[in-house]
């Protein structure tokens, strides 16, 4: 199989964990279980054929580093679990727009460098693949960089929670290019998000009706300070509608950020509420909490969706790609619940589903 070409917009804590991702299952066996790994091979394509080729940023820290010093660069604070040696990537300076805003300024110190035209960036690094993982709340950065994407030739994976693969428009722009689309808003590997959706969907199988819940985050670093104070509507109400797409039925449902601890670093703790009834209308009540640490959860779902990426690339697909959507982000163009999706991923490798 050829090399994967792909580029990175933000090199944050989940960026990190990506990079790091690639080191670290190179050797990873598809006959032999890897923790924390769930496709080693994906149609033919091994994590190990994943090549990062630029990256995009605008901290001080981090422009005119070599990716493998910018991963670990300040604001970033996600753990360790891989040597990365010198990629020959050197991060350059993409346009500010509103990739940080003033409760940002506080972690990051934004570049005096000169912006690099993007799109010649792109071509010149022969990339294939564009994936963003700029704040969740940066509207206008992340439209710029799917145009760009359009403009380079790549497809394009969208990880924050501005609607680009669910919107109409830029899904039909893509389609026309012939390019490959998925987003939007990274789902984790075992995030809150996910677990909450399990776990409605397990009472629903087993007749349980659920009345009511919420799912409340508190986390530190740049993304959780980001979701909290500027995206907080947004996050809550794409978390909220992830969810919801687990019950056969309306009910008060509420899930997002509540607050941000700047000493909880790259952690996250998750709390869990559901009020529900069972057989002979006897109460149910769940209270559950989760620690976990934010950045490697995205990890999997990334490597999943750079090679679903170039799966449809090879195959000739373009516009949203339905099944890698729904299996790996919160708010799909074609909502599922978690199971079914699961299911159109496997169908998608055999090429029984072609988007």
């Amino acid at each position: 199989m050829d090399n994967i070409k792909v580029a990175i917009v933000g090199v944050g804590n989940v960026a990190s964990a990506l990079v790091q991702g690639v080191e670290y299952y190179k050797d990873a066996r598809a006959d032999v279980e890897s923790i924390g790994l769930s496709h080693p091979d994906f149609a033919g394509y091994h994590v190990s054929d994943i090549e990062f080729v630029a990256a995009f940023d605008v901290a001080d820290t981090k422009v005119g580093t070599d990716l493998s010093e910018a991963i670990f660069a300040k604001p970033n604070n996600v753990m360790k679990f891989a040597d990365v040696g010198k990629t020959g990537v050197q991060v350059v300076k993409g346009p500010l727009l509103d990739g940080v805003d003033d409760i940002l300024k506080a972690l990051v110190k934004v570049s005096s460098a000169k912006d690099a035209d993007v799109v010649k960036v792109l071509k010149d690094s022969g990339a294939e693949v564009l994936v963003n993982l700029l704040p969740g709340s940066a509207e206008e950065a992340t439209k710029y960089y799917a145009q760009a994407a359009l403009d380079a030739d790549c497809a394009f994976i969208n990880g924050v929670p501005i609607p680009i693969a669910s919107d109409l428009e830029w899904a039909k722009k893509f389609e026309e290019k012939g390019l490959p689309l998925i987003g939007d808003d990274i789902q984790d590997q075992l995030g809150s998000t996910v677990l909450h959706r399990n776990i409605l969907q397990l009472l629903v199988s087993r007749g349980v009706q659920v009345d009511k819940s919420y799912q409340l985050d508190v986390g530190g670093g740049a993304e959780s300070l980001d979701s909290h104070y500027r995206g907080r509507m947004r996050k809550r109400g794409v978390k909220s509608e992830a969810i919801s797409q687990d019950l056969p039925y309306d009910a008060p449902l509420v899930a997002g950020s509540s607050d941000y601890v700047s000493f909880m670093d790259n952690s996250r703790d998750s709390y869990f509420y559901i009020n529900g009834r069972q057989f002979g209308g006897a109460p149910v009540k769940i209270d559950i909490r989760m620690e976990i640490t934010d950045g490697p959860n995205a990890g999997p779902i990334l490597l999943d969706a750079i090679r679903g990426a170039k799966l449809a690339m090879k195959r000739g697909l373009k516009g949203p790609m339905e099944a890698i959507s729904a299996y790996g982000f919160k708010m799909p163009p074609t909502p599922t619940t978690v199971y079914r999706a699961e299911r159109w991923v496997e169908e998608f490798l055999l090429g029984k589903r072609k988007t």
